[in-house]
């Protein structure tokens, strides 16, 4: 009976994670065939435990605050602000077009301008990937493996996880470790490799102050790395998008 039990306890368990993964599709071009199981079954569940895909999904405009910079995304549309000192870029980041003012005066077509569209798109990709990487471990181009249980600087265990990249974003040749709280379910901690190659990361990082904002659930951080001014919409923020 006890052996019986134990069939029918792991056949459910099977079958949960089947609907995880069915609740959560990988991007086209996540490299499913490199990926191990167990780190796409981490990758579930730590969408899981934010909110879930579908409430991601429905979120159509997101706003926050790192390093300085103001960011407001459409992420169905790709429009995009950016506050940065005394620049204003307004665009979209599927296309690269758009709009700069800089001391409030809008820039010309020509280098300066098409310099700066080209930085706030790298500015987008830094800045976003530094609060929404956990919603983001099944994306294009993305490698997961397994790499064990370990203690996060926190002391709490962890599931790590090796993100590896090929042909996004600028800088594919990075590679992260990130750690997943074993009892939340949440990125507790990550690190950054400059090379794939590299055994020492150049950045640790904590990821806490975990928040529900609009059903889908953000870490806040704390330090320099902290994230203020977060916002979650389901509508367009069309406002956010228009000529100052």
């Amino acid at each position: 009976m006890q052996i019986r039990g134990m069939i029918v306890s792991l056949v459910f368990a099977l079958a949960a994670g089947s609907v995880a993964a069915a609740d959560n599709p990988p991007a086209p071009g996540f490299d499913a065939a490199g990926s191990d199981a167990r780190a796409v079954e981490i990758a579930d569940r730590t969408m899981d435990a934010m909110g879930g895909r579908a409430r991601w999904d429905a979120v159509q405009c997101l706003a926050w605050e790192i390093f300085g910079r103001r960011h407001t995304w459409n992420k169905w549309t790709g429009d995009y602000r950016l506050e940065d000192g005394d620049q204003l870029v307004i665009m979209n980041i599927n296309d690269g077009q758009g709009r700069v003012w800089k001391g409030g005066a809008e820039l010309e077509d020509g280098p300066e301008k098409a310099g700066a569209l080209d930085r706030a798109r790298s500015v987008w990709i830094n800045d976003a990937y530094w609060v929404f990487m956990p919603y983001k471990l099944k994306d294009t181009g993305v490698t997961l493996k397994y790499l064990g249980e370990r203690a996060a600087e926190d002391g709490r265990a962890a599931d790590v996880l090796g993100l590896t990249f090929a042909g996004v974003g600028d800088t594919p040749e990075n590679r992260y470790e990130v750690l997943v709280d074993r009892e939340t379910g949440l990125v507790s901690q990550w690190s950054y490799f400059e090379k794939a190659t590299d055994t020492e990361p150049q950045i640790t990082s904590a990821w806490n102050n975990w928040h529900d904002f609009g059903g889908i659930k953000l870490a806040e951080r704390d330090g320099r790395r902290a994230v203020t001014g977060i916002r979650v919409s389901a509508d367009a923020c069309p406002n956010a998008f228009k000529a100052p």
